[in-house]
């Protein structure tokens, strides 16, 4: 039986890349964005666009499209990054992280959980800068915080997953070279997407919930 995954934020970056390695491994992919690109389009890749992960009908409404489907790996990937610091605060901008980064992820795996196979594997694409033992420099204050609230959903969703028989990886792609940064990373999209595809190829029950670094390295929460 083919292998389906199931890919949010995959018109660009990242989770384009995830698009085309996985199409090429064989799997059933299925992309899900607000707004499809030319990239993505030209992948024999299934696309579910007008989707915003961060609103309750456009998920239930993905949960509906997907209703007949199984899935075998969800990769959570969307997300936005923004900086503020004290100095420089932007409420609006801190929350709308928070909403997209921490909320959306628990929102689509929550609606999807009927359609996870027995073996099945949640991948939350999330950062280093959500740990707060390595928080060395202050600033990134709302994407700091959305990411360490992801970090701590995808630990409790490992434990209430783990009898059905679900992981749940916590992935920290490394600095990539994406529009989200303005291209200013030290690793391609292709490098990390291969690399994260290989953490979520060796995650299983015993080290569901961990958070990794996608060259392998486990990080401190």
């Amino acid at each position: 039986m083919t292998k389906h995954v199931v890919i949010t934020g995959a018109n660009r970056g990242i989770g384009l890349e995830f698009c085309r390695q996985y199409t090429a491994l064989g799997y059933q992919v299925t992309a899900v964005v607000r707004r499809s690109s030319t990239e993505l389009d030209a992948l024999n890749v299934d696309v579910i666009d007008n989707i915003d992960v961060s609103l309750e009908q456009d998920v239930v409404h993905l949960a509906d499209l997907l209703a007949s489907k199984r899935i075998d790996i969800l990769i959570n990937n969307a997300g936005i990054f923004s900086n503020e610091s004290l100095a420089d605060m932007d409420f609006s901008r801190v929350e709308a992280q928070i909403a997209v980064n921490a909320v959306a992820p628990l929102r689509v795996t929550h609606a999807l959980q009927s359609q996870l196979a027995c073996g099945a594997k949640v991948a939350m694409i999330t950062s280093r800068m959500g740990s707060i033992e390595d928080n060395g420099s202050g600033a990134y204050i709302g994407y700091r915080m959305s990411k360490a609230a992801l970090n701590a959903a995808g630990v409790s969703l490992a434990h209430e997953l783990k009898p059905k028989g679900i992981s749940v990886a916590l992935l920290h792609p490394g600095f990539v070279q994406t529009q989200m940064v303005n291209f200013a990373g030290d690793i391609s999209a292709q490098e990390s997407a291969q690399r994260l595809i290989t953490r979520i190829d060796e995650l299983t029950l015993s080290n569901s919930g961990s958070f990794w670094h996608s060259n392998g390295e486990l990080l401190p929460w």
